[in-house]
């Protein structure tokens, strides 16, 4: 009588390829994840900009969120506060700004790989200086005053076209 099966050396063999695979795969998964935690950011500030931009289009100013009618709600990832708001507003909005002007925040509520609790993507706006509208640009900073409006390397991956939004709308 014949017995079929597999050596302790065949099984060892393929735990062994099991496990490398799980040591490759294990840490580009946490990748992954905070690439979709951070995903919902594009998708916010591309909306705030096209309703900033339809408002614009019709007023030729400014408006505040209540104003441009945007409704971002807080989520588990990101806390989304509105920066632009100031005395110089009347009626929820204000003259476009010549020099560049912080309008839109997202904050990290949550660790995101490298990218700390507490960060921050950022909307700036500045008037055109041709024609009647804004021009965007973003930015990545960790939360302190000292780099809001920059790019944060730890977390650029996460949103790689973020830096460049006003191209993505």
């Amino acid at each position: 009588m014949k017995k079929q099966g597999f050596t302790l050396i065949e099984l060892m063999v393929v735990i062994v390829i099991m496990g490398i695979l799980a040591a490759v795969a294990v840490p580009k998964l946490f990748g992954m994840i905070a690439k979709s935690k951070a995903s919902e950011v594009g998708p916010a500030a591309g909306e705030y900009v096209k309703l900033q931009n339809a408002f614009i289009t019709e007023t030729a100013a400014l408006g505040n969120y209540k104003t441009i009618g945007y409704e971002m709600a807080t989520t588990t990832n990101f806390d989304y506060t509105e920066i632009a708001t100031n005395a110089s507003w009347t009626n929820g909005t204000t003259a476009l700004p010549a020099n560049t002007t912080p309008v839109w925040k997202a904050k990290a509520k949550v660790a995101l790989n490298d990218c700390d609790v507490n960060s921050e993507w950022q909307l700036n706006a500045t008037k055109q200086t041709s024609g009647s509208g804004v021009d965007y640009t973003g930015g990545i900073g960790d939360g302190s005053a000292a780099t809001i409006g920059t790019y944060a390397p730890d977390c650029a991956p996460l949103t790689a076209s973020f830096k460049t939004i006003a191209d993505n709308n």
